[in-house]
Formats: structure tokens, C-alpha cells, sequence
């Protein structure tokens, strides 16, 4: 909960406070504070109220004329009149603003789903292009034994985490649907509405109209007949007693058409303030809708934003699984089997070739092997292989020395 100042959003003063008016319309310094994360709820008294209705409506505070507010967790909900058209029934700012508000509301929510649309669009390329290098692009494919396996996992892997990308494209893509279909049954709610509203508008409008064409009518008369009167008196040295009769015939007949022009007038003006007071209750009905379908589509997008946050968070952690399995695997990897298995598999025999003996072309007897020479195998035993070592520039993650899989 959070209470501004007299001084206004971010230091643009307020307008003085319009005497007369209730609490929640500028009409003095108290604040009704409601709870946090709740809305503040004025109750209204149409006997109060000025000839141009107090729009309920979501506000901007730096054009802001006097209000009583509180900001809430999602929306700011208050009653506030614009002073210089308190004389304006016809007016329909606050109510467009909130139109306005909603539109902009759904437009955020579009918005967003183009959003997840296209970043659906990368997250399967870029798993299509990592399968495509998994499954034909080759890496190691001579290699043996344990690495090998190693290997064979590490492709396995990869085109595994190339398929959960694929699968994180479908549910983005889900998530948009879901947004669209949110955002398109909102705008038939507010259509519903906004229909209503428009022949509310539209009906006072007409019968302002009418009420306004009613009082010149009443005014014309009344004129007509301050006209007649004096007429008569200017005549009442006349001796013509038919030209007076006229007169008095005149004055007569304008006294009726007022007394006519003054009745209507004054069913003019109660149908108004019928059609006023019907406009109002419509107004506030609106707006208690309005608030509930942006309060809910508030709620939509935030958990669509936390969901959204969720899904990328669990293709790192089930990536990182995979790849962990390929650490596994390359922990299992032996230097010293692998070199076993190949001198195993590519062995020719132990016993090396017989030395070449020297042969007399005059003597059919073969001579021995020169001195110093060894006439039978002479196999030398290789020592024990090096004990390897990891480097200061090593990375943690390196398999020789003390393995870590998480640095610490």
C-alpha cells in the first residue's frame, strides 16, 4: 500500500479540492486506505453527484485533476471529477479512458503472444539444425572401447536435448493459443458492454437534444409573451377597441403556448434525469466490469509470464541432465583399456621377426649370426604407462585429478 502526497505523482501538484463534493470526488484532505493488494470502494450517492457523472476509472495521476486514490497490486481504482466539465453531461472522458486502458491491455497481451509465437519459431529451428548435426554430422566415429561409448552417449544426448527444444517449441506454441483465446473472449465481454454503454450514450445524447430544444421553445414563448403584454399596455389609450381585442387575443394565446412550452420543457428535463440516472447505474455496472476483466486479465498474464519462466527454467535443468549423462560416461572412460583394447585387436604376435642370416654363395652352409647378434626373440617389454596429470589451467570439470562436477 502506497499513499502520495497533496504534491501529486512525482511532484506535479494537484488542483485545490472542490468544496462539496464526498470523500473519493476531491471534495476534502482524507483518504479512505483500503488494505494492501485490495481496491478502494467508494460508495456512491447519486444526490451528490455533479450534472456531469464521476467516471470511475483507471487514472493517470500526472494529468490527474483532484481524486482520492490508492494503488493496489494490479490496478488503481478511484472516483475522480474533471472540475472543468462538471457542467458537461454529454462527456465521456473517463469512460474512454478506460476503453482506452482495456484496448492498450489487450494489445500488451497480443503482444506477448507474438512474443511466444516467434520464440517458439527459434526454439524449434535451432532444435531441428542440432538434430540434423547429431544424426549427420560425424564426430569421433574411429574411436574405440570406452570412449567410444562415450562418445556414442554424447551423440545421444545431444539429439535428446535437440528434441526437448522441439517440444518446448509446441508448448510455446500452446501457451499462444491459450493467450489468443484469453484475449479474444475478453474483447466479446467488453464488446457486450461497450454495446450497452453506446445506446446509454446515445439515448442521453438524444434526449439532451430534445431537452435543450424544448427550453429554447420555453424561452421563445415566454419572450412572445412579455412582447404581447407590452403591447397591450402601450394600446390601452386606443381608441379601436378591435385592435385591442387582438391584442388581448394575442397575449392570451401566448400565455397558453407557455404554460404548453413550460409543461413539455419540464418533461424534458425529467426524462433527462430518468435517462441520467439509468446512464449512471449503467456506468458503474460498467466499470465494475471492467475492473473484474482487468483484474483477471492481469492475473492471466502474470501467471502466463511465470509459466513461460518456469518452462525455460526446465529445459536448462533436463539439458543439464543430459549432459550429465555424458559426464558419467566419460568418467567411465579408461586411457589405459583403451590402449589395451587396440594393441588386443591390432596385435600381429609376440615373437618378432628371425634376424636375416648371412649366406656364403661358396658354401652351401648357412653361417651364423654376426657377433654381438642375438639369434633368438629379443622382445623389450614397454615400461608402465605415465600417470596423467591435470595441468592450473585445467577446467574444473576435467576428468583427471579430483573430479568435481560442481565447482565449489
Amino acid at each position: 500500500m502506497k499513499e502520495h502526497s497533496a504534491e501529486g505523482w512525482g511532484g506535479c501538484p494537484l488542483p485545490a479540492p472542490c468544496p462539496g463534493l464526498p470523500l473519493g470526488m476531491g471534495g476534502g484532505p482524507e483518504r479512505d486506505l483500503s488494505p494492501a493488494g485490495s481496491l478502494i470502494h467508494v460508495p456512491l450517492n447519486p444526490l451528490s453527484l455533479p450534472s456531469c457523472f464521476v467516471a470511475l476509472q483507471f487514472h493517470n495521476l500526472k494529468n490527474s485533476p483532484t481524486a482520492t486514490y490508492t494503488l493496489t497490486s494490479s490496478i488503481l481504482l478511484f472516483l475522480v471529477t474533471h472540475v472543468s466539465e462538471c457542467s458537461d453531461i454529454l462527456s465521456t472522458v473517463g469512460y474512454d479512458s478506460i476503453i482506452q486502458h482495456l484496448n492498450n491491455g489487450r494489445k500488451n497481451c497480443k503482444e506477448f503472444e507474438d512474443f511466444l509465437k516467434e520464440r517458439a519459431s527459434i526454439e524449434e529451428k535451432y532444435g531441428k539444425d542440432l538434430l540434423n548435426l547429431s544424426r549427420k554430422k560425424p564426430c569421433g566415429q574411429s574411436e574405440i572401447n570406452t570412449l567410444k561409448r562415450a562418445l556414442e552417449v554424447f551423440k545421444q544426448q545431444v539429439d535428446n536435448v535437440a528434441q526437448c527444444h522441439i517440444q518446448l517449441a509446441q508448448t510455446l506454441r500452446e501457451e499462444a493459443r491459450k493467450m489468443e483465446e484469453f484475449r479474444e473472449k475478453q474483447k466479446l465481454q467488453q464488446k457486450k458492454t461497450e454495446l450497452i454503454m453506446d445506446a446509454a450514450h446515445k439515448q442521453k445524447s438524444l434526449q439532451f437534444k430534445k431537452t435543450m430544444d424544448a427550453k429554447k421553445n420555453y424561452e421563445q414563448k415566454c419572450r412572445d409573451k412579455d412582447e404581447a403584454e407590452q403591447a397591450v399596455h402601450r394600446s390601452a389609450n386606443l381608441v379601436n377597441p378591435k385592435q385591442q381585442e387582438k391584442l388581448f387575443v394575442k397575449l392570451a394565446t401566448s400565455k397558453t403556448a407557455v404554460e404548453d412550452s413550460d409543461k413539455a420543457y419540464m418533461l424534458h428535463v425529467n426524462t433527462l434525469d430518468k435517462i441520467r440516472e439509468e446512464w449512471q447505474s449503467e456506468h458503474i455496472k460498467a466499470c465494475q466490469v471492467f475492473e473484474a476483466q482487468e483484474c483477471e486479465r492481469i492475473n492471466f498474464f502474470r501467471n502466463a509470464l511465470w509459466l513461460h519462466m518456469n518452462q525455460l527454467s526446465q529445459q536448462c535443468v533436463t539439458s543439464d541432465n543430459m549432459y550429465e549423462e555424458v559426464r558419467k560416461s566419460l568418467e567411465m572412460c579408461s586411457i589405459e583399456k583403451d590402449i589395451e583394447y587396440f594393441v588386443n585387436q591390432r596385435k600381429t604376435g609376440q615373437t618378432p621377426p628371425a634376424p636375416i642370416m648371412y649366406e656364403n654363395f661358396y658354401s652351401p652352409q648357412k653361417n651364423a649370426a654376426p657377433p654381438g647378434k642375438a639369434t633368438g626373440p629379443n622382445v623389450a617389454r614397454r615400461g608402465p604407462l605415465p600417470v596423467p596429470k591435470s595441468l592450473p589451467g585445467d577446467p574444473d570439470y576435467s576428468l583427471i585429478g579430483d573430479y568435481s562436477l560442481i565447482y565449489q
